[in-house]
This record gives C-alpha cells, sequence and structure tokens, in this order.
C-alpha cells in the first residue's frame, strides 16, 4: 500500500501548538515513506547503471532535478532551501547505489571539505588528505573517484601550487564551487590576551592581515598546512590560536574568539571537481560554462599577443590568464586560461583550433558549469 503524497494545509489560527505538532510528525512521517520509496527506485537504478556501466554521479543530473523543484516550487520554502533540501536527498540515494569517494584537504573542519559537503551532499565518503598534492594522487590513483581542490581566493588570487598539479596530471575538471569564506579567530579559551601564535594556511593569514596587524601585532603568524590543521593544533596549546571555520571550532572544541576577521568581507575562494575522464567524461554544455587550458608558446616577440587573435576573430570572451614559470631556467612560462564557453559551441571550438596551433604546449584542463 502506498503513502499518499503530502497535501498543503490551510493555516488555522485557530490550531493550538498540539495540533500543530501532530500534523508536523504525520506529515514527517509521510515524508520518510516517500524518501525510501525514492531510494528503493535509486537502488534500481544503481543496478542499470551497474550493467551499462554508466556514470553513478551525474552532475548534470543533480543540477536539472534541483532546476525543475526550484521551478515547481510554491513556497514558502525558499529556492536556495529547495536545492540544499534535494542535494541532500539525491546524495543519500547516491550512497545506495555507490558511495562516492571524494579526497578533500584535511583534516575534518577544512573549507575544502565544506565544498566537497556542498557539491555531493553529505553522504559523500571523504577521504582527508595532507595536502593538494595528495588529493591529486589519490583521484589519479583511483583511490578517490574525485578530488576537490582550491583554484582561486578573491583577495589573494591563484592557488598557485593547484596550478603546478594540473599541468602533468592525468585528472580534469568537472566542475567548481564558489564559497564564501569567512576566518574565524579560534582558541581554547574564550579571551583575546596571551596569544603567542596565530596557525592558519598562508592564503588564510593573508587574508587576514590587517586585523592580526591591528589587534595581534606581537603574534607569530605560523603557515601550516591547512586551516584545519591550525585548529588541531590550537586545540592542544592554550597560547595559539587558529584561523579557521566554524566547522573547524565546533570539531575541535574551540571558542570563536572573534567572528569574520578577513579583510575583505565578501572574501570567496572557488574550489575545483576534479576526476580522471574515465570517471567522468567532461559534462555537457549548461549554457553557462568556462573552459580551462593551460598552454606555453615559443619565446618569440608577440607571441603572447597572438594567443588573444583567435578568442577575438571567433568572439569568446578570456574570463582569467594566470602565468607560471615553466622551470626549465631559460624564462618559458606556461599561461592558464579560462575561456566563457563550452569547446561544445562552434564559435568556442573554433578558437581552441586556431589557438593549438599556436602553442607549443596545450592541454585543456576541463570545461564545466559555471556557479554563481
Amino acid at each position: 500500500m502506498t503513502a499518499p503524497a503530502p497535501q498543503p494545509s490551510t493555516p488555522d489560527n485557530s490550531s493550538s501548538l498540539a495540533d500543530l505538532r501532530v500534523q508536523i510528525d504525520s506529515l514527517d512521517q509521510q515524508l520518510l515513506d516517500l524518501l525510501n520509496r525514492r531510494a528503493h527506485v535509486a537502488e534500481q537504478v544503481g543496478e542499470v547503471k551497474k550493467r551499462e556501466g554508466t556514470p553513478f554521479f551525474r552532475p548534470d543530473r543533480v543540477a536539472q532535478v534541483i532546476e525543475k523543484m526550484q521551478q515547481s516550487n510554491g513556497g514558502p520554502l525558499k529556492d536556495v532551501h529547495v536545492a540544499a533540501i534535494w542535494r541532500e536527498i539525491m546524495s543519500a540515494c547516491l550512497a545506495l547505489e555507490s558511495p562516492q569517494r571524494v579526497a578533500v584537504l584535511g583534516p575534518e573542519g577544512t573549507f575544502c571539505e565544506q565544498a566537497a559537503v556542498e557539491y555531493f551532499g553529505g553522504a559523500a565518503d571523504l577521504i582527508y588528505c595532507a595536502n593538494f598534492d595528495e588529493v591529486f594522487h589519490a583521484t589519479a590513483a583511483g583511490s578517490a573517484q574525485y578530488g576537490v581542490v582550491g583554484v582561486e581566493n578573491s583577495t589573494e588570487g591563484v592557488v598557485t601550487r593547484s596550478l603546478d598539479l594540473f599541468l602533468h596530471s592525468p585528472t580534469h575538471v568537472v566542475g567548481e564551487v564558489s564559497l564564501l569564506v569567512r576566518h574565524h579567530l579560534l582558541r581554547t579559551t574564550n579571551e583575546l590576551g596571551g596569544i603567542e601564535a596565530v596557525l592558519a594556511h598562508p592564503q588564510a593569514l593573508a587574508q587576514c592581515q590587517t586585523w592580526l596587524s591591528k589587534h595581534l601585532p606581537n603574534a607569530e603568524r605560523r603557515a601550516v598546512s591547512s586551516n584545519a590543521e591550525g585548529a588541531r593544533l590550537a586545540a592542544g596549546n592554550p597560547a595559539w590560536a587558529a584561523l579557521a571555520s566554524e566547522r573547524a571550532a565546533t570539531r575541535f572544541g574551540l571558542h570563536i574568539v572573534a567572528h569574520a576577521i578577513q579583510d575583505d568581507s565578501y572574501n570567496r575562494t572557488r574550489f575545483a571537481v576534479i576526476c580522471l575522464p574515465q570517471t567522468l567524461a567532461m559534462p555537457p554544455s549548461s549554457g553557462k560554462d568556462c573552459t580551462s587550458l593551460v598552454v606555453s608558446v615559443p619565446n618569440r616577440p608577440g607571441a603572447v599577443h597572438d594567443l588573444l587573435v583567435p578568442l577575438k576573430n571567433n568572439n569568446v570572451s578570456m574570463t582569467r590568464f594566470e602565468s607560471r614559470p615553466a622551470r626549465t631556467g631559460q624564462w618559458e612560462y606556461y599561461f592558464y586560461i579560462d575561456l566563457d564557453g563550452h569547446p561544445s559551441q562552434p564559435n568556442v571550438a573554433a578558437a581552441l583550433a586556431e589557438l593549438r596551433k599556436l602553442c607549443a604546449f596545450y592541454k585543456v584542463i576541463g570545461a564545466y558549469p559555471v556557479t554563481a
């Protein structure tokens, strides 16, 4: 016997709190029954995918379902909350089909972990790595199906180590997460006095330098592998403090001595979701995509200028251009470029074909939907 679908109720000002709680309890049970019915169907989907050899995780399918639910949303739930709820529902159902192993920067409580949860949902099986090198290695070796790495911060610019690792990694980018990053000062005691050292990732220390110079001018700024690692270490020394997330404060039992001390109140970090092409091929065009590539050109006058000509001729916008030394000792560089669009679009395909002819080295890092 199937459970009836929950029906919207008309507000009744005469209902008591006890009556309303009875209604909520009844609706909760109906929702649970429906969710379990959905989970049974998801298990059948998993069996079909196993037989056909198709990917279990399809980010484009997740986006389509969420968009459809938002379009049919009649309120009062906000669309952002509908998205969060359905992402978790789909994550839990996917875990029944095939748990997704995702490598992230550890320990628990990093912003990288938070980005992974936002993208894959809370049911993902997270593998914590000491640095981004290990995230790339775990993903390339297959011990994780996906990896999440920081690539750019709105205050401090690109994460250079990630760019360098993309150069020779067999992985490619299939998605991104843009995260609003708030750095809190964490400590075992809820006071500012007596702090001898502040521990954090170098980018976090740079993003909070104005506040630290004003309020803790004499404290040592000590770089560690991640903000969560700084929180873990600060939990063992009352003279140390950390710059980390609220998640890290909860995880390591620390007080938030000062909230959101980053210099830029709109500080954001962009994370890339990576995997091997055999795990998930390039996502189809969503209509709002980014194509990332790395190239090098012969060291001759006008070579960099020539890279821009195919883009202009084919009406393709460039949204990012970064250079990194090739480490050959010959003053040669690799150029990391983000383009607005997808290789399936004729103008982007034409621009890439022309661009490739000019390059001594050419690699498409990925093409993926962009986030707001």
